[in-house]
């Protein structure tokens, strides 16, 4: 598997945007892509709250880029939010105060060589990649309506081509674990997660979108990679938010490169990424019935 590596970055897609009085959350933003993303959005002028389980790492974040960034650039604030922990996305739900104009759901774990599984028994790629942000959205709704116009972002992968949502089996109690197609699982979730968000939330004016963040090289994410892995994962641009007005008015759609994603399907139906594609959207990731089976099943598994 390769792929090209574009030079757009997330400085690049915010530039000339004005976001002064708007409010950002970031998940998983003490390292990696949600630091850029965090940084981008504050030297836009927004109000960035960094989301993060290790808040030390998020406040040396928030503190580094006092120097780097213009005057007039928005605020960095630190906040504890562990997707794995419930306790800690309710804290997180019950402190926020007033609108929210932009959540990007940055966080998640990638290739997890062991089976793992939460406090509460589910698969930790799953619980941690989808159903920590679908709780955390779930509960923000009301601040993101309130905001009259707001913005979901949700980072899938192209690691979502390598296995579509199995309902029958999310936590592989019955099938035997592989990582790549737990974190596929996990990554279609996210995209099916925003073709949800837009279906239901479109009223409130929240528009909903996934994309392919970038490269993931240089990130603790690829901590349990080998180098030869991730070579093979850089994929198109180190993004972490399409430009405005690339998605002015669209929602519940899936971004790579700055773009749509033009839509790719494996010979026979086999599942894509297994059968050699690099990019592209799954049709099975974009599915609205697939959407509507997923959002039922995780409001009962975050109830």
């Amino acid at each position: 598997m390769s792929a090209t590596l574009a030079t757009t970055t997330a400085a690049d897609v915010i530039d000339g945007i004005d976001l002064h009085g708007r409010r950002a959350v970031v998940t998983g933003a003490g390292s990696g892509i949600g630091v850029e993303t965090a940084r981008a959005l504050a030297a836009a002028g927004a109000d960035a709250t960094l989301a993060v389980r290790d808040t030390a790492a998020g406040a040396r974040v928030a503190t580094r880029p006092a120097a780097e960034l213009a005057s007039g650039s928005g605020e960095l604030a630190v906040r504890r939010l562990d997707l794995a922990d419930r306790s800690t996305v309710a804290a997180f739900i019950a402190d926020w105060q007033g609108p929210l104009h932009i959540l990007v759901g940055n966080a998640g774990v990638m290739a997890l060589p062991e089976l793992t599984r939460t406090p509460d028994g589910r698969e930790t790629q799953f619980a941690v990649n989808h159903l920590g942000h679908f709780a955390l959205a779930v509960g923000l709704r009301p601040a993101l309506a309130a905001a009259d116009g707001a913005r979901i972002v949700s980072v899938s992968s192209l690691g979502h081509l390598f296995s579509p949502v199995v309902f029958d089996d999310l936590d592989h109690r019955f099938r035997p674990y592989d990582a790549w197609t737990a974190y596929g699982q996990s990554k279609t979730a996210n995209v099916l997660f925003a073709v949800g968000a837009a279906e239901r939330w479109g009223d409130d004016g929240i528009t909903a979108n996934a994309l392919m963040p970038g490269n993931i090289g240089d990130t603790s994410l690829a901590r349990h990679m080998d180098m030869r892995e991730v070579a093979e994962f850089v994929a198109s641009g180190a993004i972490a938010l399409p430009p405005q007005k690339t998605v002015e008015g669209i929602t519940g759609r899936y971004f790579e490169d700055c773009a749509e994603a033009e839509t790719v399907a494996g010979r026979d139906g086999a599942v894509a990424g297994r059968d050699g594609a690099v990019a592209g959207v799954a049709p099975y990731a974009l599915d609205g019935e697939n959407a509507a089976w997923l959002w039922a099943v995780s409001e009962d598994l975050t109830r």
